[in-house]
């Protein structure tokens, strides 16, 4: 407690020195386009060019905001090839993480601060940062993957939003912003090739307003071939996508004082998992055991080589059974290093998310200095996911046994959101009020069969039959949907399933209903560069559900979850010259409470909050050509929702046979941090960034309910202590035709080693990845068009590191008794550790013609 008390006042006073002797809060500063830029005052245009946010309800300057913000602008997204949000994984932004949640690709796991959920891909759970495209926030991780649209700009909002973007902001919140129709002709297309197969192409149409209605339609294609292989014919490799999708929007004006935006998008992405592979073999070099005993044949019992000794397995306590391991299966090799085959063929096919949603925004602007808002928003996401990317990597060798984890699960949600807000200033006041409604509803079932066989000796494998004959059970679950000879106990009392050919592991359902009222004021005494702000939100969040299917059986488990909050935020930011900005906040945020579908009873727990005490500052210097952003914080997180996982042997355990995970608020979590930004524009052709965020975490230690025992430390994931990021960019006119320039970006990523599971000490590998982008950009043709030629490549110096590594299966599980007794230890699951490895280089090029 101490050394925290310590550590408290170092960062506040060595925060507040940084600030006072140079300045300002956080920004990625990369050149945007004109529509989110104005001009710096310098006359040659060779300084640094004005950002403009939204991050307060309303359009400020990035370095008057006096609030962490980083900002990628549509120029930076296309230099660093960015088509989806997992994109940013390798570390562009370095207060931002993501990554995918367990190997899938159709759920992403996002974190800001340190605050980053580790498992919310469920019905009854959310996310400790909120993702909102035009101001709609996304209720699900499922389907955040999608091929991103025609976005003018992300705003990556640091820290607790509590106020004015409401619940599970706690983190911070991650805002698209898409560009509106213009309602004047033009059209944007793009269309690439690169390797793996990829290929590229979208679309982008503005049409000329008539009856005072702007329309503007946006079309996109992305693929890739897989990067790892599947031996088996006819199935589909990993790391592989084929994204499509469509946006039309229109913008009515009838009247002046009135903006009317309508749009409606649908997207599909199919994709694989990364691929988990086994990095070594059991790395605690326990004692080997054998099939086959002394004199005797192949068997199910584990012998030590050479005797009749039985061996391994569950192991009593006291006992002198002797300790070992099973062996490795012949065609199960060791790889260290990225592999771009598997060593077994597996069934796997596509995961299949369909996005879609409909946004009306209206603006009225009742005098110059009040408007009216309304954003009403509808917005669905269903997932089919087929995940086989463990294949044997994950599980021991057993003559004669299934293996090979086929990972389904078909999520649907849907959603309904209504927001008001009223926008205004008069006198020495700003102010924002606002109301908000949220609605959703979650359904999911899950299976869980095993697709491969093996043979007496792990020399050869077959393929399981997806086609169940009599009744479904656990041994004989296929992995097909339905086959309408097989006959599902199920039936009779949940139609769903009827002539389903899956043994459901799990069905859930959860609604949750969210009201609140919000409002920010500010006051800016004339004269004083003051301005001091004071906010708060109400919310009543209330979620039911039930767990109505666990391992095939019908069950009646439920759980009901009520918070009503109040959350404030105080800030106290000060001009101290035109060009320096300093502030102070203080500011709350929670996640909403739930339930884990993974659990034996569909478990409930509480929400989770954070108190975040924050100072910054914000500085232009040297005539607009540098720019200095930083920031200082302290979190305290308290109630912290952590998840606890065994695999469940019970026999009379509802789960018995399969994963069982339970959340609970294991206790309070501590977060400190710094982060800084600087921007230079030495001259009209030369801009140079860099950011840095470093980030100290404390977690507690619990007992893991499911199994007893002592107090386990927890960790945060995909928290690095260091992160930084670079970038060059260099522009330069070129007499080609009638003139074009040559534009040159090269990023710079680095993020050191972290944890990737809740419960493992086990950590990843330190990453850096090099992006780059060469450009003949704005060819002038004769007919008015312009033409932008491009090569770019991702993870340019094709660097390998593993960004999720897992120890679960080097390591024996102790199982304790009620009185904290340890009652046996089973060595049966040991194999080795496995891990997924980042994506490899890829490089293209592109043509894009402007009109």
């Amino acid at each position: 407690m101490q050394n925290f008390s310590r550590f408290r006042l170092s960062l506040l006073a060595g925060s507040t020195l940084l600030a006072l002797a140079a300045t300002p809060a956080l920004a990625q500063q990369q050149a945007a386009d004109p529509a989110t830029q104005t001009a710096a005052p310098d006359d040659d245009q060779t300084g640094l060019t004005d950002i403009v946010v939204t991050a307060q309800r309303r359009e400020t300057n990035l370095q008057e905001t006096p609030i962490s913000i980083s900002v990628l602008s549509t120029e930076a997204l296309q230099d660093r090839h960015v088509q989806s949000l997992f994109n940013l994984a390798d570390g562009t932004v370095p207060s931002l993480r993501v990554a995918t949640f367990e190997a899938r690709q159709s759920a992403l796991t996002i974190g800001i601060r340190g605050i980053v959920p580790y498992d919310q891909n469920q019905t009854a759970r959310d996310a400790g940062v909120g993702v909102y495209i035009d101001g709609v926030a996304l209720g699900k991780t499922q389907g955040l993957n999608a091929a991103l649209f025609d976005i003018e700009r992300i705003e990556v909002l640091k820290g607790p939003q509590g106020t004015l973007f409401g619940r599970n902001t706690e983190g911070g919140a991650l805002s698209l912003v898409t560009r509106a129709p213009t309602g004047e002709f033009g059209a944007r297309m793009t269309a690439g090739l690169g390797n793996y197969g990829s290929r590229n192409a979208e679309a982008h149409i503005d049409l000329p307003a008539f009856a005072n209605i702007a329309l503007k339609f946006d079309g996109v294609y992305q693929h890739q071939d897989p990067t790892v292989k599947d031996p088996l014919e006819g199935s589909t490799g990993w790391n592989y996508y084929d994204r499509k999708g469509g946006r039309a929007a229109a913008r009515w004006t009838p009247f002046d004082g009135l903006t009317a935006d309508f749009s409606y998008d649908y997207a599909k992405d199919e994709n694989t998992p990364q691929y988990s592979q086994l990095i070594n073999y059991n790395p605690n070099n326990y004692a080997v055991g054998s099939y086959t005993p002394a004199g005797g044949t192949i068997g199910t019992t584990l012998y030590l080589p050479g005797t009749t000794t039985a061996c391994g397995g569950t192991i009593a306590a006291g006992s002198t059974k002797p300790v070992c391991v099973a062996p490795r299966a012949p065609l199960v090799g060791v790889h260290p290093d990225r592999q771009t085959v598997a060593d077994v063929g597996v069934p796997q096919q596509p995961s299949v998310d369909i996005t879609h949603g409909f946004t009306s925004n209206l603006k009225y602007k009742v005098s110059p200095n009040i408007e009216l808002r309304s954003i009403t928003a509808w917005r669905g996401v269903s997932t089919d996911q087929w995940d086989n990317s463990g294949g044997p990597e994950r599980s021991t060798y057993a003559p004669n046994a299934n293996f090979s984890r086929y990972s389904l699960s078909f999520l649907d949600q849907h959603q309904f959101s209504q927001e008001f807000q009223a926008v205004g200033s008069f006198d020495q006041f700003d102010f924002v009020l606002g109301a908000y409604y949220y609605t959703e509803h979650a359904t999911e079932y899950a299976a869980t069969p095993l697709s491969n066989l093996w043979n007496a000796d792990g020399t050869a494998y077959t393929i399981r039959s997806p086609i169940v004959s009599g009744t479904v059970t656990s041994a004989n679950s296929g992995y097909q949907p339905y086959n309408a000879s097989c006959v599902n106990t199920l039936a009779a009392t949940v139609p769903q399933f009827t002539n389903s050919c899956q043994f459901i592991t799990r069905a859930s359902k959860a609604w949750d209903h969210n009201y609140s009222a919000f409002g920010n004021l500010t006051f800016s005494p004339e004269g004083t560069g003051l301005h001091f702000t004071a906010g708060g939100r109400f919310t009543k969040d209330k979620r039911h559900g039930n767990l109505y299917v666990v391992n095939n059986v019908v069950q009646g488990f439920s759980f009901e979850n009520s918070v009503n909050r109040f959350d404030p935020m105080f800030n106290i930011a000060y001009d101290a010259t035109p060009d320096m900005h300093l502030y102070a906040k203080y500011s709350t945020g929670f996640r909403a409470g739930g339930a884990n579908d993974r659990s034996q009873s569909f478990n409930a727990f509480g929400p989770e909050s954070v108190k975040s005490y924050e100072i910054g500052a914000k500085m232009d210097f040297l005539d607009h050509r540098a720019r200095l952003n930083l920031a200082g914080y302290i979190m305290n997180r308290s109630n912290t929702q952590f998840d606890f996982d065994l695999f469940d042997t019970s026999a009379t355990s509802p789960t018995n046979g399969s994963h069982i995970e339970q959340t609970q608020n294991a206790g309070d979590t501590k977060i400190r941090g710094i982060e800084a930004d600087l921007t230079l524009k030495p001259t009209r052709e030369l801009t140079l960034t860099g950011s840095y965020a470093y980030t100290y975490w404390k977690a507690p230690s619990a007992v893991n309910p499911l199994t007893g025992g002592l107090p386990q430390q927890l960790y945060i994931v995909y928290t690095p202590t260091n992160a930084a990021s670079g970038a060059i960019d260099y522009a330069l006119p070129v007499n080609v035709a009638g003139g074009a320039n040559l534009r040159i970006h090269l990023d710079a990523n680095y993020a050191s080693s972290q944890y990737s599971f809740q419960l493992e000490p086990t950590k990843t590998d330190p990453s850096f990845v090099v992006n780059g982008r060469i450009a003949l950009a704005d060819i002038q043709m004769k007919n008015g068009s312009t033409v932008t030629l491009s090569v770019w490549s991702r993870n340019l110096l094709d660097h390998t590191y593993i960004y999720r590594r897992s120890n679960a299966n080097s390591s024996p599980v102790l199982n304790y008794g009620a009185n904290g007794a340890l009652v046996s230890t089973n060595y049966g699951g040991i194999l080795g550790d496995y891990a997924n490895f980042n994506p490899p280089r890829t490089f293209g090029g592109e043509v894009s013609v402007k009109f």
